[in-house]
């Protein structure tokens, strides 16, 4: 199983990445050593926003591309309500390779 996820960093900003251990990446990103992303290292990551899974690297990762082309206004909207933009996009992605998962870290 593979995670992709979206993290709320300093000043707002968003990162989206993949993982196979979300709550590992988490701290990571936090940590502030060189496993983080150069990006976090930056601009320190405060919470994660929404996490889907799915059966593979390749699937997630297809995910995580999609997310990084969507404005902030988007990812925002997806943050908050996953299933209008899988309507607003449904033609993009294959939606249903994707399960959005409760955030508990």
């Amino acid at each position: 199983m593979y995670y992709t996820y979206i993290i709320k960093c300093e000043k707002g900003t968003l990162y989206t990445g993949i993982a196979k251990d979300v709550a590992k990446r988490f701290s990571e990103h936090t940590s502030g050593n060189k496993k983080g992303a150069k990006y976090t290292r930056a601009n320190r990551a405060v919470s994660i926003q929404a996490v889907w899974s799915s059966a593979d690297r390749s699937t997630a990762s297809r995910l995580e591309v999609f997310i990084k082309k969507l404005t902030r206004a988007q990812k925002l909207e997806l943050i908050s309500k996953p299933s209008l933009l899988k309507e607003e996009h449904g033609d993009k992605i294959s939606w249903s390779d994707y399960q959005f998962e409760k955030v508990d870290i």
